[in-house]
């Protein structure tokens, strides 16, 4: 049975701020007013210029930010960009490379917690060979996290279709964040090709949820975020 975090339940749902600009981040905030606490931006708003002036709003509204940068490039850049980045009271960020780049990483996070890109949810096993990866999706995610973890990373980013395994064969003290949530329901046409429930991901055995499109499209994106604290509270009251 998983136990229940020593974070609220309510921590545990991130938002995915895939927005042109700052103004479009800044409604969705501030209509999800406090049904939500952290917030993942991306090379989306870090491409418009608007990046670090979001950063500055949500730590001015009092929640948290996951960083979704994706770093990849030489190690000694990469530790650069990480120790830059740590000055900006960061929670979560990103780091999608090898073994030295993720040790450099590591050496620069300062106070924030870094987590290893396994595969990317918009993949499938075709997307991987056509790639010229000879393994499966399981086989990358698993041999990725135990690298991460090897290199002193604090957790991975995962679909959840890989929780499950990764929990068997590499234990429970590392974060797991999961992207692709959608309703049991999904009517929302996407690039997502892996994608699960948010409770399906919680009982796989993960730490944190990451939902963009259910909530942001959503007729009425309040009510949904609602919705899905409402489900992962029950979940956790029952764990």
């Amino acid at each position: 049975m998983k136990k229940i975090p020593s974070r609220s339940a309510r921590t545990r749902l991130i938002i995915a701020l895939d927005c042109p600009n700052y103004d479009a981040a800044r409604s969705l905030i501030t209509r999800l007013g406090k049904s939500v606490e952290i917030y993942k931006i991306g090379l989306e708003l870090l491409m418009s210029g608007d990046f670090f002036k979001v950063v500055e709003l949500l730590h001015k509204m009092e929640k948290e930010v996951f960083a979704d940068i994706k770093f990849f490039d030489v190690p000694a850049t990469v530790a650069r960009a990480v120790r830059n980045l740590s000055q900006w009271g960061i929670t979560f960020a990103t780091v999608h490379g090898n073994q030295a780049m993720m040790e450099a990483a590591n050496q620069e996070k300062g106070n924030m917690r870094l987590l290893a890109v396994t595969a990317l949810t918009s993949l499938d096993q075709g997307d991987l060979e056509d790639l010229g990866f000879a393994c499966t999706i399981r086989e990358i995610v698993i041999s990725r996290a135990r690298r991460a973890i090897e290199a002193g990373l604090d957790g991975v980013v995962a679909s959840g279709h890989e929780i499950e395994e990764l929990r068997k064969t590499l234990g429970t003290k590392f974060l797991i964040v999961t992207p692709g949530i959608r309703p049991i329901s999904n009517t929302i046409e996407d690039d997502q090709k892996r994608v699960i429930s948010a409770r399906a991901a919680l009982l796989a055995g993960a730490d944190y949820l990451v939902v963009g499109r259910p909530i942001r499209d959503a007729l009425d994106p309040l009510q949904a975020a609602h919705i899905l604290q409402n489900e992962i509270s029950e979940f956790f009251a029952r764990a």
